[in-house]
C-alpha cells in the first residue's frame, strides 16, 4: 500500500469516528430539548405524551389555586386567545403572581392538563420572557416601551384547553 493510500484511509477513519461522535452528541441533546409553545399552539397541535415542552404566557387572573397543607398549585397560562391548565408541585418563584409572564417546563398529560416540573417567573418589573413578548407582539397586544396593551381576560376565547373536561 502506498503512502498516499494509507493517508486516505487514515483520514477516512478519522471522519467516521468524528461523524459517529457528532451523531451521539446530537442524539443526546435532542432528547433534552424543550420546545417553546404558547397555549394556542397546544390547542392547535398537541405534542406527544412524552414530549417535553416549555409553555409560555401570562398567569390568568383568578386561576391560581393552592391545595391546603401541600405544595401543589394549579393555575392557567394564557396567551390572550386560549389558556391551558397547569399543575405544579413545588415552591413557586417569589415573584410568581396572576397577570405576570411565566414559563412552565414539563409535559402535556392525556387529560390536557400541563404537568410542570419547573416554573420560571419574571425577575424584575420590566422582564417578560422573549418568546411570550414575541407572541404577544404578533397578536398586537404588546408594544415596546408600554408593555401589555390589553389585559388577557379581555380577549380569552371560550375554546380553552381542558374546559368542560
Amino acid at each position: 500500500m502506498t503512502r498516499k493510500a494509507k493517508r486516505l484511509y487514515s483520514i477516512g477513519a478519522m471522519l467516521v469516528v468524528v461523524g459517529g461522535a457528532l451523531g451521539l452528541v446530537l442524539t443526546a441533546l435532542s432528547s433534552s430539548v424543550a420546545y417553546f409553545q404558547s397555549p394556542t399552539d397546544l390547542v392547535n397541535n398537541a405534542p406527544g405524551p412524552a414530549q417535553r415542552i416549555r409553555l409560555g404566557g401570562l398567569v390568568e387572573d383568578g386561576s391560581v389555586k393552592r391545595d391546603d397543607g401541600s405544595s401543589h398549585i394549579t393555575f392557567r397560562v394564557t396567551d390572550t386567545v386560549d389558556s391551558v391548565p397547569v399543575s405544579y408541585t413545588g415552591i413557586l418563584p417569589d415573584l410568581f403572581r396572576e397577570g405576570q409572564g411565566v414559563i412552565a417546563e414539563g409535559t402535556l398529560g392525556p387529560d390536557r392538563v400541563f404537568a410542570a416540573d419547573t416554573v420560571l417567573a419574571k425577575h424584575d418589573e420590566n422582564y417578560m420572557p422573549k418568546e411570550v413578548v414575541d407572541d404577544l407582539k404578533a397578536r398586537g397586544l404588546w408594544e415596546d416601551g408600554k408593555g401589555l396593551v390589553k389585559k388577557p381576560q379581555e380577549t380569552v376565547s371560550a375554546t380553552q384547553v381542558g374546559a368542560g373536561s
